[in-house]
C-alpha cells in the first residue's frame, strides 16, 4: 500500500506564473505541436478530481506542459510519469515541482519523448512501475492516435481521463448509428468504454483555442468483455476492416469493402459468413461486428455474437 501520510498541498500555477515561466524559458506556444496550456487552477483541480485517483495509482500524464495539471496529480497519486515532447518544458518540469511542491518531487518521473512512440517495453521510455491511469491534455491533431497507441502498448492502463477538442470527444464516445460515429469510436471500443465526462471552455487555455474542449473518461475492457467483443480476430485485421468500411461512408458495406475483400462479390461472401447484412453501412456496426468480419475473412472463429447482424 502507498504511504497515506497527508502531505501539504501543491501551490498551483495560474496564468501569471505560467506566462512568467514561458518568458523566462523563451517559449511561445507551438502551433506545430498543438500547444494550448490550461492556465486555470480551478480547471486543473477539477480534472484531477475527476480522474478519481487512489494513493496507489501510477499516472501516465501526456503533455504536462508547464506542470499545471501535474501538481494536483502528484498530490493524489503515488507516482506521475510525465511524457513531454518539448525538451525545454520537460527539462523545466522537475524544477517547477521542486519549487511549488517539494514534498512531492520524489513522485515525479519525466520522459522527454513523443507519446505516440513510447511503450511499456523495457527501454522504451517509461520508468518506474507500470502506469495504471492515463491523464492527458492532448493536442487536437494527434489525440485519437495517441490514445489508441497507449492503450495498445501499455496494457497496465486500466482507465483514463483525456482532455480533447469537443468535436473529437463526441466522436470518441459516439455509439453505432449516431451521426458522429466513425473510425475513432469503433477503434476505441476495441480497448475500452468511453463516455463524455464534462466540458471545458476555451477561456481557460493559453493561447485561447478557437473551439471548446471536452473530457473523455475511459475504462479498459475486462478480459471477459474483450473476449466477447473480439473473439479470435486480430486487431490489425479488424482495424483494416474499420478503415475500409468508413473510407466510403455513404456506400453499403458490400461496396465499401470491395477493394479490401477483392471484389463486391467477395465482400458480400465474407459479410454473409460473418452474419452481417451486406446492405448495411459501416456506421451501423459495432466493434464486435467488425471483428466478426475480420475473423470470417481469415476463416477463424469470431466473437460469441457470430451469426447476429
Amino acid at each position: 500500500m502507498a504511504n497515506l501520510t497527508p502531505l501539504p498541498a501543491a501551490k498551483l500555477l495560474g496564468p501569471t506564473e505560467i506566462r512568467e515561466l514561458a518568458a523566462r524559458l523563451g517559449i511561445q506556444p507551438s502551433k506545430r505541436l498543438g500547444q494550448n496550456f490550461v492556465v486555470d487552477g480551478g480547471t486543473v483541480s477539477r480534472i484531477a478530481a475527476q480522474a478519481d485517483l487512489s494513493p496507489d495509482d501510477v499516472v501516465l500524464e501526456v503533455g504536462p506542459g508547464f506542470g499545471s495539471l501535474t501538481l494536483p496529480l502528484l498530490a493524489a497519486a503515488r507516482q506521475v510519469i510525465a511524457v513531454e515532447v518539448d525538451a525545454a518544458l520537460a527539462a523545466e518540469l522537475p524544477a517547477t515541482v521542486a519549487d511549488r511542491a517539494p514534498q512531492l518531487a520524489g513522485r515525479l518521473d519525466v520522459v522527454t519523448a513523443d507519446a505516440a512512440r513510447v511503450t511499456a517495453l523495457p527501454g522504451a521510455g517509461l520508468p518506474g512501475e507500470p502506469p495504471t491511469v492515463l491523464v492527458a491534455n492532448l493536442p487536437y491533431n494527434v489525440s485519437v492516435p495517441v490514445v489508441l497507441h497507449l492503450l495498445a502498448t501499455v496494457p497496465s492502463l486500466t482507465r483514463g481521463l483525456v482532455l480533447v477538442q469537443a468535436e473529437v470527444a463526441d466522436r470518441m464516445c459516439a455509439p453505432p448509428g449516431s451521426r458522429t460515429y466513425g473510425v475513432p469510436s469503433a477503434k476505441l471500443a476495441w480497448f475500452a468504454t468511453a463516455r463524455r465526462s464534462g466540458s471545458v471552455g476555451r477561456a481557460v487555455f493559453w493561447p485561447v483555442p478557437r473551439v471548446d474542449s471536452g473530457l473523455v473518461s475511459l475504462v479498459r475492457l475486462s478480459d471477459a468483455e474483450a473476449a466477447s467483443v473480439r473473439g479470435t480476430a486480430p486487431r490489425p485485421a479488424t482495424f483494416a476492416v474499420i478503415d475500409a468500411a468508413f473510407s466510403q461512408r455513404r456506400k453499403t458495406l458490400r461496396a465499401a469493402l470491395a477493394a479490401w475483400a477483392g471484389s463486391p462479390a467477395d465482400a458480400e461472401a465474407v459479410l454473409r459468413a460473418a452474419g452481417v447484412d451486406p446492405a448495411l453501412r459501416g456506421e451501423a456496426l459495432g466493434i464486435a461486428d467488425f471483428a466478426r468480419i475480420a475473423a470470417a475473412a481469415a476463416g477463424s472463429p469470431g466473437p460469441d455474437t457470430i451469426g447476429k447482424s
